[in-house]
């Protein structure tokens, strides 16, 4: 009586199929994929801006200065720019100067690097939280998608220097990434 060996394994044809389903897959979730990793980048820089202000309003209480936040490229200095993409410093403005320009001798309470895969542009220069006296520097940063791949959003400061997170402006328009 002879027996016959049963080999395991595919067919060609049931190999072609299989990389074929694979790369379908592939196809459609990739770009989705991308998307939610672009959203994800976005909602981290506008966390830790929204805790960084947060932060700041405590600090300006507790230390009874004016705590300032601006933007930087080397992490000493504040620029003189509307685009915070490159990062942040949050310091003590001991001297409560108007231009809120960092001397050598106020104390760096925190510095932040921004991805390079976002854009953030505000409408201030700088934004002063102060602990009782006068109110904070109001205003707006856009989060934007360098690659378009997640829609842009928004951080408002109200006046008090409580931070809020919208997707929409008061019209209810979707805010738009500044060229």
């Amino acid at each position: 009586m002879q027996t016959r060996s049963t080999l395991q394994g595919f067919t060609l044809f049931e190999l072609i199929v299989t990389i074929g389903l694979a790369t379908l897959v592939l196809t459609l979730g990739l770009p989705s994929f991308g998307g939610m990793i672009a959203n994800h980048r976005l909602r981290v820089e506008v966390n830790a801006l929204f805790h960084a202000i947060h932060l700041a309003r405590k600090e300006s209480i507790v230390r009874r200065r004016v705590v300032t936040l601006c933007p930087t490229r080397d992490g000493f200095a504040c620029e003189r720019d509307l685009d915070w993409s490159s990062g942040w410093i949050m310091f003590v403005n001991r001297d409560r100067n108007g231009d809120s320009q960092r001397d050598p001798d106020e104390p760096i309470l925190q510095h932040f690097a921004v991805d390079s895969a976002t854009r953030i542009v505000a409408n201030r220069m700088s934004f002063s939280l102060r602990s009782t006296e006068l109110r904070a520097t109001n205003g707006t940063f856009i989060f934007c998608d360098r690659g378009q791949r997640a829609a842009p959003r928004a951080l408002i400061i109200s006046y008090t220097g409580r931070p809020r997170v919208s997707r929409t402006d008061r019209r209810g328009r979707a805010y738009e990434c500044p060229d």
